[in-house]
């Protein structure tokens, strides 16, 4: 499942079009429906037009957040179970239930070699996900998260 491609330094999944693109034309509707109301209220004039403009810009801020959670939610929840299932098959075994989501994120780049190992130890010290993405000496690529 290794291909050499993913490691700790690329691994993170960035989408120009959603990351810069649509963020960045949403904090500039943001940022200029705040002007004009501004505008507006300073001169008395179409306050109506300006304050429907700014709860506009605030309904595409909000589709931006969900766009982008919702489907990380899921994958999330596809993931822990990818995991819990691999964990099983490797130990014969669940998860332990005191790794948080971002821990078992962060443990599915492990090989099959070290993923049981270092499943205890980042349960046992409580290691950050970054702490267990340093930890990885094989590095399993995750080609698939959005």
């Amino acid at each position: 499942m290794s291909n050499g491609h993913q490691n700790y330094a690329n691994h993170r999944r960035m989408h120009p079009l959603f990351h810069f693109v649509y963020s960045v034309l949403a904090l500039g509707l943001v940022i200029l429906s705040l002007t004009q109301l501004v505008r507006s209220v300073q001169s008395g004039t179409d306050v109506l037009p300006a304050a429907i403009f700014l709860l506009i810009s605030i309904i595409v801020v909000i589709i931006f957040l969900l766009v982008r959670s919702y489907p990380l939610k899921a994958q999330d929840r596809a993931i822990r179970a990818e995991e819990n299932l691999r964990h099983y098959v490797l130990t014969q075994k669940l998860l332990d239930t005191k790794l948080t989501m971002g821990q078992i994120t962060a443990l599915r780049f492990a090989s099959d070699e070290e993923f049981p190992t270092l499943c205890k130890k980042a349960s046992a010290e409580q290691l950050s996900p970054d702490a267990i993405k340093k930890s990885i000496k094989s590095w399993r690529s995750d080609n698939y998260r959005v």
